[in-house]
Parts: C-alpha cells; sequence; structure tokens
C-alpha cells in the first residue's frame, strides 16, 4: 500500500463515474496500469449509485461522502482538523467552571477537570457518531449550561467563601477537627459545588434520555417542515456572532489573516494540486499530485497563522500583560496549563465524591438541555443537508438525543463540569472542507479521548491562539447560516405568509434574547427557579426563532404546497419503502439493522431503524395492487 493516497486522481474518477451513472450509462472498471492502486491507495470505496437512488449536487461535491472510509492516515488527519475547531471553545467550559466553584486559582484541579472534559468529548463524540444519529457531528461542551451554572453558585450557599481566611482557620486548628469552621478545607469547597453542578446535569441529562427514547421528539417531526428549520438554524450561526466576536477581538489582524487563508485555500486555490513523492511497495517513490489546499485549509491556515504569532511573540509585538486583548493572541499565552497539566489521567465516575441533587440544580440544567436539544436537531438537520444525505428520520433524531442525553449522563457522573451538544462549527466546517466521513469523526472523537488521557497532548493543543480559532469560526458559523436560509429553496418565497413568518420568527429570534441580555432581571414570575428556566429559553435565539416559525406555520391558514411541505416531504420520503430504506440506510444501525426489522417486537420501539416498519409493508402490498 502507499502511504498517501493519491485522491486527486481520485476526485477525477469520482466525477466521471457520478456523470456517467446519470446519463444511464454503465461504467466498466478503470484499467491501466496504476488501476489498482487506485483502489487500494485511495479514500476507500468509490461513490456508488443504488437503484433507485438519487445523488445530490451538494453530493457530488464532497471529496468523502458519510459512508467513505478514508485511509487511516488521512482518518487521523482529518479528524485532527476537526478537533482544532473545536478543542478551544470546549476547554473554555471547565476554565469558566473553575471560577465559579472557587478553583480559578487552582491549575492543577482546572487541568484535571479540563483532561475529564475532553476525555467525554471524545466518548460523546464517538458514541454519536457510531449508534446515535450516525451523521458526521463533534459533541462538544455545551455553553448553554454556563448560565443555569452561573445562577446556581450565585445562591448565597454557594458563594465563595474567603480562601484566605479559610487558610489561617485551618492553620490555627493544627489538626483539631473541634474549631474547624465549615468548608475549612479548600478541596472540599470546590468538589462540594461540583457535585451539586453533577447532580443536577445528571437528572436533566436522563429526562434528555427519555425524550429520546419514548420517540416523544420524533413524533413532533411530523409537524416540522422547512418553515421551522430555517429559523432554527439560520439563529444558530448569526446567534453566535458574540462568540466569534470575543474570538477575533483578541488581535483583528490575525483573525482577518486566518480567514483570508482559509477562504484562499478552499475556494481559490481547491482545484490547485502538489506534486508530492511517496513510496509504493510494487513502483517503489513514484509522483503524485496532492489537492491539499482542498482537503486541509483549516490546518494549513492554521499552521500558518500560529506561525506568525509565534514570529510576532517573540518579537514582543503583542503585549505580555495578561490583561491586555492582544495578551491572547501570544503562543505562550496557556504555557501554564501545559506545565500543570499531567502526564497521564484517567477520568472515572464519582473521582470528585457522590454527586448531589436539589431543585433548584435540576431546574436550571433542565432549561439549558432543553434548549441543546433544539439545537442539536436543528444540526442534524443542518448537517444531513450539507453532507447531501436525505433529511434524518424520526428514529435517527430519537435516537441522536438519547445518546447525546446518555453522554451527558456519564459526563456528570465523572464530573466534567458540563455537558456536551452537538457542535455547529464542525457542521458548517464540512462545506469547505469536502469531508463528511463518518470515519473522521469517529478519528476525531478518539484523538478527544486522547487528549483528556494524556494530559500533555491536550494541553499542547489548546495553545492555539484565540484570533487564530476565531478567524475558523467566522467561516464555519457562516456555513451554517448559509445551511439554514438554503432550505428557503423549498418554500413559495412569493408568498406574502411565508414571508412575514420568516421574518418574524428571525427577528424575534434576535430582539428578545438581545433585550434579556440587556434587561437583566425584567423576568420576575415570584419564583427564582421559574424565572431561570424562563430566561435560559428566552434567551436562546434558536429557539425563540424555532417555537415561533413552529407555531406560525402550523396555524396559519396556507397550502402544502406554499408552505414547502410537498417537496420537503417529497425528499424526506420516495415513492416506495424500498426507495425509502435506500435513502436511509446512513442512518441505520450497524450489524443489527437487518434483525431488527425481522422481528415485530422491534417495529414499535421509537428510537430503532425498525420503528413503525410495519407501515412500509402495507405500503408496499397497496403499491403492488395498483
Amino acid at each position: 500500500m502507499c502511504i498517501t493516497s493519491m485522491c486527486h486522481r481520485e476526485s477525477i474518477l469520482r466525477q466521471h463515474l457520478n456523470k456517467s451513472i446519470d446519463n444511464g450509462i454503465k461504467v466498466p472498471p478503470p484499467r491501466g496500469e496504476n488501476s489498482d492502486v487506485i483502489v487500494a491507495c485511495c479514500a476507500g470505496p468509490l461513490p456508488s449509485k443504488e437503484q433507485g437512488a438519487e445523488v445530490s449536487d451538494i453530493a457530488r461535491q464532497l471529496e468523502y461522502r458519510v459512508e467513505d472510509s478514508p485511509p487511516l492516515h488521512l482518518c487521523c488527519l482529518y479528524g485532527l482538523q476537526q478537533v482544532l475547531l473545536s478543542i478551544s471553545s470546549t476547554i473554555s467550559i471547565p476554565i469558566i467552571v473553575s471560577g465559579y466553584i472557587c478553583a480559578g486559582d487552582m491549575e492543577l484541579v482546572t487541568a484535571e477537570i479540563m483532561s475529564t472534559f475532553l476525555f467525554m468529548c471524545g466518548v460523546c463524540t464517538f458514541l454519536q457518531c457510531t449508534i446515535g444519529v450516525r451523521l458526521p457531528i463533534i459533541q462538544g461542551g455545551c455553553h448553554k449550561f454556563i448560565p443555569a451554572i452561573a445562577a446556581l453558585m450565585s445562591l448565597p450557599m454557594w458563594k465563595c467563601p474567603d480562601m484566605k481566611v479559610t487558610a489561617a482557620n485551618m492553620n490555627s486548628t493544627n489538626g483539631s477537627s473541634n474549631n474547624t469552621v465549615p468548608y475549612s478545607d479548600p478541596t472540599e469547597v470546590w468538589q462540594s459545588r461540583l457535585r451539586e453542578i453533577q447532580g443536577g446535569i445528571m437528572l436533566a441529562s436522563l429526562t434528555q434520555v427519555l425524550i429520546g427514547a419514548t420517540g416523544l421528539l420524533g413524533w413532533l417531526l411530523r409537524f416540522i417542515g422547512p418553515m421551522t428549520i430555517v429559523p432554527t438554524i439560520t439563529l444558530v450561526g448569526l446567534s453566535l456572532i458574540n462568540v466569534s466576536i470575543q474570538f477575533c477581538e483578541t488581535q483583528w489582524g490575525i483573525a482577518a489573516l486566518t480567514l483570508f487563508l482559509v477562504v484562499l485555500f478552499s475556494l481559490y486555490l481547491g482545484n490547485i494540486t502538489i506534486p508530492m513523492m511517496v513510496y509504493r511497495r510494487k513502483e517503489g517513490c513514484v509522483r503524485i499530485n496532492y489537492p491539499a489546499f482542498k482537503l486541509l485549509p483549516v490546518i494549513l491556515a492554521v499552521l500558518l497563522s500560529w506561525m506568525v504569532c509565534g514570529i510576532l511573540t517573540a518579537a514582543n509585538v503583542f503585549s505580555d500583560n495578561p490583561k491586555d486583548l492582544d495578551y491572547h493572541a501570544r503562543t505562550d499565552a496557556s504555557v501554564r496549563v501545559l506545565q500543570n497539566a499531567k502526564w497521564f489521567f484517567f477520568p472515572y465516575p464519582g473521582q470528585w465524591g457522590m454527586p448531589t441533587l436539589s431543585a433548584a440544580s435540576y431546574m436550571g440544567m433542565m432549561a439549558a438541555t432543553l434548549t441543546s436539544i433544539i439545537e442539536s436537531v436543528g444540526d442534524y438537520y443542518a448537517c444531513a443537508r450539507i453532507s447531501g444525505e436525505s433529511p434524518p428520520p424520526a428514529h435517527a433524531v430519537n435516537r441522536g438525543i438519547a445518546i447525546e442525553g446518555f453522554g451527558s449522563l456519564i459526563s456528570g457522573a465523572v464530573g466534567s463540569g458540563g455537558a456536551t451538544t452537538s457542535y455547529s462549527q464542525n457542521v458548517g466546517a464540512i462545506g469547505f472542507t469536502k469531508i463528511a466521513s463518518r470515519r473522521v469523526f469517529q478519528a476525531a472523537g478518539i484523538i478527544f479521548l486522547l487528549c483528556g488521557i494524556f494530559g500533555k497532548f491536550g494541553a499542547l493543543l489548546t495553545m492555539m491562539p484565540k484570533p487564530v480559532l476565531g478567524g475558523i469560526v467566522v467561516i464555519s458559523f457562516g456555513m451554517v447560516t448559509s445551511v439554514g436560509l438554503s432550505s428557503l429553496q423549498f418554500v413559495n418565497l412569493s408568498s406574502g405568509r411565508n414571508l412575514c413568518i420568516i421574518g418574524l420568527s428571525l427577528l424575534l429570534g434576535l430582539m428578545i434574547p438581545s433585550y434579556l441580555e440587556k434587561r437583566k432581571g425584567v423576568i420576575n414570575t415570584g419564583n427564582r427557579e421559574a424565572d431561570q428556566v424562563i430566561v435560559v429559553l428566552l434567551s436562546t435565539s434558536m429557539f425563540v426563532g424555532g417555537v415561533v416559525g413552529f407555531l406560525l406555520d402550523n396555524t396559519v391558514p396556507g397550502t402544502h404546497e406554499e408552505r414547502g411541505m410537498l417537496k420537503w416531504k417529497k425528499q424526506m420520503s420516495s415513492d416506495t419503502a424500498d426507495d425509502k430504506r435506500r435513502r436511509q440506510r446512513v442512518y441505520d444501525l450497524p450489524y443489527v439493522t437487518d434483525f431488527l426489522f425481522r422481528h415485530k417486537f422491534f417495529h414499535y420501539i421509537p428510537f430503532l431503524p425498525s420503528f413503525r416498519a410495519f407501515r412500509h409493508t402495507k405500503d408496499n402490498s397497496k403499491d403492488t395492487k395498483e
């Protein structure tokens, strides 16, 4: 086998194969002295076209589709590219949580919580891609839980004590337990708070598992069409503008450089190949043309921008004062995290003690969980569309939400300090990396897991300057926004009804969260827990916009054609059950799907591919009679 795949030649072969299939031409296997090498060295199987199935224009533009398997070394390389997109957003959560639990100055504690969180992101990503919704999706830290954690830790009983007084009390007691004051042990101070957060996350995640396993969410999908999907997905990208600014404002020049490089590599130089020498067992050293700009735009842009930051850091161009914004553009800004990280760390359930439960903790975490569910459903649809696959069926959405809840349940048990959710920036990145392979995202999950176990390796990746990540985040969120708007192709944009619904959904989705952010405490029902739930929900743009679009679309009179439901349903299903099964095979569970269809018991379980399969049998019989 060769060391580097001949992806450029395979890309040409893929395009030729797709065009030939569309024209009804039977394509003979490629001949020539290197034909066997192409199959062995490139990205696994060539794109296949089953009878009766359609290959979308989006799918043809991808280098690797969802079920394609690149070689192992390319899986690791492309997986690392996805990790670089999300790791900085992920590690920001344990750093923030450490401050809330009174461990902000304890760098070793922060490093251990960070390792735990990275480990769980890897576990959850692998589970989601393998037995969850089975789309190429990264499971990273959910920032929706930060307001709930902040509100919980602001209660009088959880306010941080004066650590200097605590240390003095510990010294004055000289080990005598009779004179110690409550929470005199600094370790118990932060662990007791983290255990309270753990309990709320675990209980809310268990509720999420039940929502997915019972099929409640899948039942609602029958009422969801493009008029609901457009504002939900679009607001996922638009609502993250402040996140993009937080990264870019540290050094706008570096952020602009990174953005320029990604656009240059992926759009302008995407069709340009680089000559490379590789070794083959049979042929020795040969020259190939590798489309590096098309497949590795993020890694190339990050490396070049990181290098520029390193040069400017050595020249003391950036401030060395941590309070200045451009300090975070320095390559040594996070060097203390690398120094304090352990070489080896393996998290386990209950490592900080037994989690505690309270109504306040559960209500706050449940509000964040609901918004996370809504965002994840939007990400599922966006990921399917940008990957060239049919929209996820009800059983895949149910299973994806259930697995996401199960992963967050484990995260709470091990004490990662947060929950996991699907990452929109990685969904958007598929649009310009052209890599939608499930194997690549499974490899990314394994890299996350290794970053958690080998603390030094994870800490090294966290040293990426913030403005470098800012440039990547801008284009990723922009892709998510455009994917949401692309669903407008299904609706009648000449209809005043549709224009009014879309305009109200987008405007209210931006306006209400912005108002609540400026007017703290405006929601006052007299119940602190209820206020917290309402504020978290109404502060989530995709929740507000999605609910407004859902209610108006299902209550305002309009024909199915006007609402876009006919084209939408046509995309989601086909004329016969066999065609539908072929379209949705990407969402099937590995190895067991045929067994599930053979036994009627599994036809009634909402999160299995065989769910309600008896209806397809009836449809087939009707088609046969007709």
